[in-house]
């Protein structure tokens, strides 16, 4: 898994049903349903492999899934 900016992030989190990026606090947030979604400030740089897979897992993406996202 590359590196992605946050950008890309939203935009494929939007493909899979997710909406936002919302306001809350300290961090954005994206929903899709009763899922709430931190995702990383924009300041921040590129998100590296680490906190990206640990962003699909709190989401329930699979790799698959994120792959035909980004297609």
């Amino acid at each position: 898994m590359n590196p992605i900016s946050r950008e890309e992030l939203i935009w494929r989190l939007r493909r899979l049903g997710f909406e936002g990026p919302l306001s809350g606090g300290k961090h954005s947030f994206m929903r899709r349903g009763r899922l709430k979604l931190r995702i990383p400030n924009p300041h921040r740089g590129e998100i590296r492999a680490p906190l990206l897979k640990e962003i699909l897992r709190q989401a329930g993406i699979s790799g698959a899934e994120w792959d035909k996202a980004g297609s």
